[in-house]
């Protein structure tokens, strides 16, 4: 059996977050302090060369000077001038203050370096990302791991989602199966897990009509072991329809009773109307016995007892009379 089904068409739900902006933090009171952010932005720039160079310049054996070292050195010596940095938060990646430039996002703070794609490990600051239990993924990570999967190209679905045939589908690649032709408003029908238009489905897999091997897709009858258009159930010999309903069959096909009695021989050579009952053969013909009769007077013949002349049959003495 077949079935006509129709689309849903929606729009995927988005988790797809607004853009982070790093965020500077509050104004700071003297130029003192905005000299301070700006010296410890550079420092965190320049921290792996700060490493290789104080292990050339260091004496063997010495500890190799780090940049939290450097920051609390230089911390300690500015408290020691009166001026106070206070950090801006707690980065939510490295847990270690943030003193200069802070971006916010997922209600956490961090460090911009330190906002990063959970699969890939790039930099989010500054572009679009999305955000799955509480974790940050950009675009392309975050399709490729939780986007519906298209059924017949296998990759993630973006935007709009089709659904049918409990399936997943890209508008556009949701097709006839056998043409490829999208469809319309007629819907589709669905064989063994495939959809087809019905156009095709009903070529392919329709019953074929017995008269004119062409599919049935509405009304038809059912006779002889298979189905047929109504217009085209008619005597195969005639191509007259059954006004009574009642056909004769020949060999798999449907025959008025004129033509049934002509094909199988049983036609009254008298008056060329089928013999159904009683019937009389007489030199290779049949005959209603009311028929078979002298063709001179006309007087019912028997068996045996008549003589044939020019086609026609003749009483004994008819044709004495006659023809002696």
């Amino acid at each position: 059996g077949s079935r006509s089904i129709s689309l849903s068409l929606f729009a995927l739900p988005s988790n797809r977050m607004p853009v982070p902006q790093p965020l500077h933090s509050s104004p700071p009171p003297t130029a003192a302090v905005q000299q301070l952010d700006e010296l410890l932005a550079d420092l965190g720039h320049m921290q792996s060369k700060l490493v290789v160079v104080g292990q050339g310049a260091g004496a063997p054996g010495e500890p190799e000077p780090s940049l939290d070292n450097m920051l609390g050195s230089l911390t300690w010596d500015l408290q020691e001038m009166g001026i106070t940095a206070a950090p801006a938060g707690i980065c939510a990646a490295c847990r270690k203050p943030i003193v200069g430039k802070v971006l916010t996002a997922l209600g956490k703070t961090w460090h911009p370096e330190h906002f990063t794609c959970t699969c890939c490990g790039q930099e989010l600051g500054g572009h679009p990302f999305f955000d799955r239990g509480g974790r940050a993924y950009c675009e392309e990570d975050y399709h490729q791991a939780f986007s519906p999967r298209c059924a017949y190209c296998a990759g993630p679905i973006r935007e709009k989602v089709l659904t049918a045939l409990d399936q997943t589908w890209h508008p556009e690649h949701f097709f006839c199966a056998h043409c490829g032709k999208v469809f319309g408003d007629d819907g589709f029908h669905e064989r063994s897990g495939k959809p087809y238009c019905r156009q095709d489905f009903m070529a392919m897999f329709a019953p074929k009509c017995q008269g004119c091997a062409r599919p049935v897709m509405d009304n038809y009858l059912s006779a002889l072991q298979g189905i047929w258009h109504p217009e085209c159930f008619v005597c195969a010999e005639c191509l007259s329809s059954f006004a009574g309903g009642s056909f004769f069959e020949l060999e798999g096909r449907p025959y008025c009773e004129l033509h049934f009695h002509q094909r199988q021989g049983s036609i009254c050579h008298s008056c060329s109307r089928p013999v159904t009952g009683r019937c009389v053969t007489a030199a290779g013909h049949k005959y209603h016995p009311e028929h078979f009769i002298c063709a001179y007077c006309l007087g019912q013949l028997q068996k045996g007892a008549f003589r044939e002349q020019g086609d026609k049959m003749y009483c004994q003495a008819c044709h004495n009379k006659l023809f002696l």
